[in-house]
């Protein structure tokens, strides 16, 4: 399906050096700030207290995030999960505070925010009981994260990245040709990280979510490079007569109608879970904002331009039939 055709090639390889400038100062930019300001992880990679409790109706998030950020434990989150009713709280690691002694606080401000006074009935399981002798909120359990864990959060995400990045090289050069290949990849780790880099510049916290994000971000991006090479493959053997500039050219304009369908429609989704997804998925779908934007423009300009840079060409990717091969030459039976 086509939104529209456009009749005559857009030259974007023409300004393939100029974008790519741009690129790399917009990359070495990102890389500066990981490297000078650092990603603000959360408690999950960090260490922390996780506390879990239950209120009667359906908790006011914006109000209990007030109550418990006045308690100064610094970026504290709070989120809904499974129910409306039900409310998890992440509180950071924080020099000079007992960690142990962070469940009860939390759980005494939430009850005093209900007009409430804990119940020592059952120590294992505070109750938070008000003067009509209802319980508007239970404490169901609380979780210390120690930083060890945090520690082994962090190095699976690198496992899972690095193994998601040879994966993707090892299905592109046995589809493709490896120097298709390199040219995803390069543009790939360039779209993580310039997200890393908005995280860092920014400051946002980075969660397990954000990296569930920059992972499918990286799947996303290969997903329309493997769709431009794709392209360039059936126009080098459709229109022998083209350099690789115009074949790649003719590649990406006749993808246009695709991408824009197809970006579109996921960016609406994305941008659904940004306004009306609250807190919990907001960084998540910040994330993949960013690289469906810098998707789009890595794989027409950075992809697509280093692999024409590397030398691709009609032999690396077509062989020759019977038919094709000239018994008196020489180099019959190779590839053209």
């Amino acid at each position: 399906m086509e939104f529209f055709r456009i009749r005559r090639d857009i030259p974007f390889m023409r300004h393939a050096l100029v974008f790519n400038i741009i690129s790399a100062l917009t990359f070495l930019a990102a890389v500066f700030f990981l490297v000078t300001r650092g990603l603000n992880f959360s408690i999950e990679f960090t260490g922390g207290t996780a506390v879990e409790a239950t209120y009667a109706q359906s908790a006011n998030l914006e109000r209990l995030r007030g109550v418990v950020g006045g308690l100064g434990y610094g970026d504290v989150q709070v989120q809904n999960y499974g129910t409306s009713h039900d409310v998890i709280i992440r509180v950071p690691t924080k020099g000079g505070i007992d960690q142990k002694k962070v469940p009860d606080r939390v759980f005494g401000a939430l009850c005093a925010a209900e007009s409430g006074s804990i119940s020592s009935a059952d120590p294992t399981r505070p109750t938070c009981v008000n003067a009509a002798k209802t319980e508007p909120v239970v404490m169901k359990r609380s979780e210390l994260v120690g930083p060890s864990v945090g520690d082994e959060l962090m190095r699976n995400g690198a496992y899972a990245m690095i193994s998601v990045v040879i994966g993707i090289m090892l299905y592109l050069a046995f589809r493709f040709e490896w120097k298709f290949s390199i040219a995803a990849i390069v543009a790939n780790l360039h779209d993580v990280v310039i997200i890393l880099g908005f995280f860092a510049f920014f400051q946002w916290e980075f969660s397990l979510s954000v990296l569930a994000g920059v992972l499918a971000v990286l799947g996303y991006s290969v997903n329309e490079s493997v769709v431009i090479f794709d392209r360039i493959r059936e126009t080098f053997r459709v229109l022998r007569k083209l350099s690789t500039m115009q074949v790649i050219d003719h590649a990406i304009t006749s993808t246009i109608s695709r991408t824009i369908i197809t970006h579109f429609c996921t960016q609406m989704m994305v941008l659904s879970m940004l306004i009306f997804g609250g807190p919990t998925l907001h960084y998540f779908a910040m994330a993949l904002t960013i690289g469906i934007c810098f998707g789009i423009y890595s794989s027409v300009f950075v992809a697509a331009a280093i692999a024409m840079w590397l030398g691709v060409k009609r032999e690396d990717l077509i062989r020759a039939t019977k038919a094709e091969i000239d018994p008196n030459d020489p180099n019959a039976g190779a590839v053209v």
